[in-house]
């Protein structure tokens, strides 16, 4: 790339401006690591628009020169899916952080694809809505990111992923020309659906520029509960009669004791719950009036005795603090190899049992062995795991993982995307016949594979 790279510099600064074209690695390093400081190389530049018609340019520009582009949101990304390989230029979306005027009587808002889903919460309650949306780097990931990912978080269980809330989007293709569907109909199937395409593609297939958000209520009484139970088969017994009694259920998490302690001493507290228990449920209920009745009888129907139960903010933030904490201690303790994965309600016992021996037999000339750090969704079988002790090239551990994930049923990525991270194991969780169509859309819409190379897509070998 460098017989390119002088001419490509100066359109891009005509295009964006010289402060906003970046070279000095002192200032582009943010931007060349993912968050698990795993998966990352060195950007050609870093380049940031400020609108979608900059994005446009910047891109057909890096077209005609024939340099591959990486799009980028909050960089909150966990599987390599937003960095980087070697030699890409990073095109940072941060500065389309525009929010439009909520339509009340639809729901719907106009987003700019670099809005924190922060920014986007609290506009959407400012307008009585709520984002339907949230998960612990909400300060940082962008919309953008959480579409190009279809990023989850524990409320999907009542309000779906962020695919659920795309109404509309804007998207730059690969040869810089721009595709719009913002109407915001809901009914309209005039032709390919190419919303639901670019939802989940990584920036593989487009750079999603703009999103045609749909609110979900706002549900202001709140109320959480703590649960210590004694084994995974007691958490689903649980969950189906928070389902039964508790129309108002909004999320459903789980963690381990091994979790807890790991949490506990980087938070520096003493535990809520004694005595300690194998698992714990964290269920949060949200109604227009108090639900604490509901989650009464939930938890009564379930027969729970002992459980901690907070009706009010703080309280309920101390509780979330043990399950979102989770991240925080874990980086603290080493640099992880982080899984995101699904399993079936009814194989999620087995699979939890099944991973600390697996990848301890994966790695047995390791010293000091894999340590396995377990925690996730509940209402929909999502489970984060969590590897220290393995080096940063090491995937011995990760494999034994996803081997178990497919012999359990289950999807090798739930909510933080395949990036480069999983991308070998996507014809196995996929088989031949998918890869090849997605293989055939990726060639239609970007043949000469300037878009986000190596992300998703499994090597061809």
């Amino acid at each position: 790339m460098s017989h390119v790279m002088p001419s490509l510099r100066d359109q891009l600064i005509e295009v964006v401006g010289a402060g906003h074209v970046l070279e000095d690695p002192q200032l582009t390093e943010q931007f060349e690591r993912d968050w698990t400081g795993r998966f990352g190389g060195r950007a050609l530049m870093v380049v940031r628009p400020g609108d979608a018609a900059e994005v446009a340019r910047v891109v057909r520009a890096c077209a005609e020169a024939g340099a591959a582009v990486v799009p980028q949101g909050g960089n909150t990304g966990l599987v390599g899916g937003a960095v980087p390989g070697d030699g890409e230029v990073v095109l940072s979306l941060i500065r389309l952080n525009e929010i439009g005027s909520v339509d009340a009587a639809l729901g719907l808002v106009e987003v700019g694809a670099g809005v924190t889903l922060a920014a986007l919460q609290a506009a959407a309650r400012n307008a009585g809505f709520d984002a339907g949306l949230d998960f612990a780097a909400r300060d940082s990931c962008t919309i953008g990111g959480a579409v190009a990912c279809n990023a989850g978080g524990a409320r999907a269980l009542r309000h779906g992923t962020a695919g659920a809330h795309v109404a509309g989007i804007e998207a730059v293709l690969a040869d810089g020309s721009v595709v719009t569907r913002m109407a915001g109909l809901a009914k309209d199937n005039a032709g390919y659906d190419l919303t639901s395409l670019l939802v989940g593609s990584e920036g593989t297939l487009g750079i999603v520029t703009r999103v045609l958000w749909r609110l979900a209520p706002r549900y202001d009484a709140r109320v959480a509960a703590l649960v210590p139970l004694p084994s995974v088969e007691a958490a689903a017994e649980l969950l189906a009669a928070l389902r039964a009694e508790a129309p108002s259920l909004e999320s459903c998490d789980f963690f381990l004791d091994d979790g807890l302690s790991l949490v506990l001493e980087h938070q520096r507290r003493n535990s809520p719950i004694a005595p300690r228990a194998p698992v714990y449920v964290l269920a949060e209920c949200a109604a227009r009036v108090d639900p604490t009745e509901e989650l009464a009888a939930a938890l009564e129907r379930a027969g729970i005795e002992d459980a901690l139960i907070a009706d009010d903010t703080p309280s309920r933030e101390r509780l979330w603090a043990l399950r979102e904490g989770h991240a925080d201690a874990i980086g603290a303790a080493g640099v992880p190899h982080k899984l995101d994965v699904g399993v079936p309600l009814a194989q999620l016992g087995a699979f939890l049992a099944a991973v600390p021996p697996a990848v301890t037999a994966a790695c047995p000339d390791l010293p000091g062995g894999v340590r396995a750090i377990l925690f996730g969704h509940l209402g929909d079988g999502n489970v984060h795991v969590n590897l220290l002790g393995p080096d940063d090239d090491d995937e011995c551990a990760d494999d034994a993982v996803l081997e178990l994930v497919l012999e359990h049923g289950g999807t090798i990525s739930a909510e933080h995307g395949v990036g480069v991270a999983k991308a070998r194991w996507l014809e196995r969780a996929r088989g031949t016949a998918q890869v090849a169509a997605m293989r055939a859309i990726k060639q239609a819409l970007d043949p000469k594979a300037l878009l986000n190379p190596g992300k998703l897509l499994p090597p061809r070998t």
